[in-house]
């Protein structure tokens, strides 16, 4: 057979390509529009040269015009052989003969369920099902709970829920974690404009729900009074005021430097763990001591700096600076994804060494973690 003739496989080939955009169309209830092949078949000179092989191919397609497709024909003429009628064009007319081509039927007869239970339920969601078919389809186990879900946040005010509060049959926050994204693209046409938050950082604050706390670790030196501990644990939207007696704050970013810092009588430290930045900046008056922040001296730890600092312009930077970095050369790592971000609260001294390891002045990728840097230095750094 002709390589370059087109057979009945390659124009399910195509018909499947176009399965989806069928499947959207049956969902947005759309009529069908007749889907044309044209085929590559035998010419003139093919039908006298290759005759056994074009009356093959022309087979395959009388064979396949007894099914879904219907067959166009044109006329071929020879001197030798007269002329011909050979196969031009294969026809899909309709849905049906669409699914039964491609063994569909069952996929059309699921998602024509899921648009008729959507219609009943949230009648809004079914440009969804019009616009994602196959994600549909994959989803169909789960819809009848998803649209559930949609119908719950719809009808009440989570202002003051969480989102394990969403009561549900078969919906727990597991379920509601696995779908996110799906349920974040419903819930957007369900509700209306006023009850999505475009800002929200997330799920819980897209759609009003209360959000999990953050949380904020510190050690207290002797004078700070929080009730006699020495070490606390508090929530970040609960502490609204300096702890009483205090004066300056160390934030270090390593939990071991966190529990040895030697603290004055006047201040705590801070146990920052990496970029927590989002809920340091909520405790405000964090402007209003003296704030001094020691990260790593890589990329990401003048990042953070940078990034606190535009909230508390007085804060200080603490054995972040070229003599520490060459003062322990032998203990530098690298740092596997460095940032080359524009860092604009940097002062000269942070943003000249921020450059030198942007360009690998000291070598690819050079990081000095916290933990590496000398006890020694540490108490240096705090007497000066």
């Amino acid at each position: 057979m002709g390589r370059s003739w087109t057979s009945p496989a390659e124009v399910r080939d195509a018909a499947r390509r176009k399965l989806p955009a069928w499947l959207s169309g049956l969902a947005a209830g759309e009529g069908f529009g007749a889907f044309r092949v044209p085929l590559r078949g035998p010419g003139a000179a093919d039908i006298g040269a290759r005759f056994d092989e074009a009356r093959r191919w022309a087979g395959e397609w009388e064979r396949a015009a007894r099914g879904p497709l219907r067959v166009e024909y044109k006329k071929v003429g020879g001197r030798s052989f007269g002329v011909n009628e050979i196969p031009c064009a294969a026809w899909i007319d309709s849905y049906e003969h669409a699914w039964a081509l491609l063994g569909a039927a069952g996929e059309a007869a699921r998602l024509a369920g899921l648009v008729d239970r959507t219609k009943a339920a949230c009648p809004g969601l079914v440009p969804w099902l019009a616009r994602r078919p196959v994600k549909a389809l994959e989803l169909a186990g789960d819809w009848d709970r998803l649209l559930a879900t949609v119908a719950w946040i719809d009808a009440r005010d989570v202002s003051g829920l969480y989102v394990r509060q969403v009561d549900v049959p078969g919906v727990d926050t597991k379920f509601i974690g696995r779908h996110r994204g799906v349920l974040s693209e419903l819930l957007d046409l369900q509700l209306s404009p006023e009850r999505v938050h475009a800002a929200g950082d997330g799920f819980e604050e897209r759609y009003g729900f209360r959000r999990k706390p953050g949380y904020v670790r510190f050690r207290l030196g002797a004078g700070v009074d929080l009730g006699g501990f020495s070490e606390v644990t508090l929530r970040v939207d609960e502490l609204t005021a300096a702890p009483p007696g205090l004066a300056r704050v160390y934030i270090v970013e390593n939990e071991v430097t966190c529990l040895a810092f030697p603290l004055a009588a006047d201040a705590i430290v801070i146990f920052g763990g990496g970029y927590a930045v989002g809920l340091l900046e909520q405790l405000t008056w964090l402007a209003d001591v003296d704030a001094v922040y020691w990260g790593d001296i890589d990329t990401h730890g003048f990042a953070i700096l940078n990034r606190l600092r535009h909230h508390f312009p007085a804060l200080r930077s603490m054995l972040m600076d070229r003599a520490t970095l060459l003062a322990h050369q032998s203990q530098w790592v690298s740092e596997s994804t460095p940032t080359a971000a524009a860092l604009r609260h940097l002062d000269a001294g942070e943003q000249e060494l921020y450059g030198d390891l942007v360009r690998g002045a000291f070598g690819p990728a050079v990081r000095l973690e916290q933990e590496r840097v000398s006890f020694a230095a540490i108490q240096q750094a705090l007497r000066s």
